[in-house]
């Protein structure tokens, strides 16, 4: 129990470091906080709705795991290093295939919901 407890200390604590120090992590806080209610009203069923805060909150991850490399790669060398800048594009790579990703599950509820499709 006391493991459970000292991880999800850590995991605030990296939360609130990463809310702290990236604007892109604040952003996609409220637009996890706005994607609740709006879920509410584009999902058609309780399972679409699920599954669109659900793609928020995928984006949210992968943009913390895109902050972690960024900062650590900060720490190794603040010197223009050709690999490390290939890495962070990656990590950035990664957080835009997520975005469009959830835009395309929100239009699809949205043409769900207008019966569209």
């Amino acid at each position: 129990m006391s493991r459970f407890w000292r991880a999800t200390i850590n995991s605030c604590n990296g939360l609130i470091f990463a809310t702290r120090s990236e604007q892109a992590i604040r952003e996609e806080l409220v637009s996890l906080l706005l994607s609740i209610p709006l879920a509410w009203l584009a999902g058609a069923t309780v399972m679409r709705r699920v599954e669109l805060v659900a793609v928020v909150v995928l984006v949210l991850i992968v943009e913390l795991l895109n902050t972690a490399i960024e900062k650590l790669a900060d720490r190794l060398t603040t010197d223009h290093d050709q690999q490390i800048g290939r890495v962070k594009d990656m990590g950035s790579a990664a957080v835009g295939v997520t975005l469009i990703m959830a835009g395309l599950f929100w239009i699809f509820a949205l043409a769900e919901r207008l019966g569209a499709i």
